[in-house]
């Protein structure tokens, strides 16, 4: 493979920054404080009578305040929701299946967001500067006009913000917030 573009490469740059950050904050991570609740009602995975674990549904409509999720609910939203879930943009990519399944475990669900950030990221590097800067077209519905780096960044914007909710999440609990 040739390489990236500038706009490919300071993308990806920031997209594995991104990636170090979050991963280094998900060191460790056990079971209890994946599925840890810090307030009532929060939105978490949750085990059906199988035992097979499911991410709970966005409330529709513009909740406010949105409600509070667990460090499994965040990681399986940048994983699934997110990065998995942008992949019917692709043209390789058709959505199938159903993306609220989701690991019960802390271990298991951190090499879930670890498959879904590497699938994306290849993806976007295959795309190359010229493809990055084009709009997505049909596929994309009324975001068509919209350009893959749009696409990238508002995922790199996701990835960001909801990494960094789960270190604070991690910091509580390790600071005694955990009833």
């Amino acid at each position: 493979m040739a390489s990236p573009g500038p706009v490919t490469r300071d993308l990806l740059e920031t997209f594995d920054d991104v990636h170090s950050r979050t991963f280094a904050c998900l060191d460790g991570l056990t079971d209890t404080e994946y599925l840890w609740e810090p307030v009532a009602s929060c939105m978490t995975l949750r085990a059906d009578t199988n035992g097979v674990f499911r991410a709970d549904p966005r409330p529709a409509g513009d909740v406010r305040p949105a409600p509070f999720t667990t460090i499994a609910w965040r990681i399986w939203h940048i994983g699934a929701d997110c990065l998995r879930g942008y992949g019917r943009f692709f043209e390789d990519e058709s959505q199938s299946g159903d993306r609220h399944l989701w690991p019960g475990t802390a271990t298991e669900g951190i090499q879930m967001l670890a498959d879904d950030w590497s699938r994306f990221r290849n993806r976007v590097e295959a795309l190359g500067d010229d493809r990055l800067l084009q709009p997505i077209g049909p596929r994309a519905g009324a975001y068509g006009h919209e350009s893959y780096l749009l696409l990238a960044l508002h995922a790199l914007d996701e990835a960001a913000h909801h990494g960094a909710e789960l270190g604070v999440l991690r910091d509580l609990y390790h600071h005694g917030f955990a009833a």
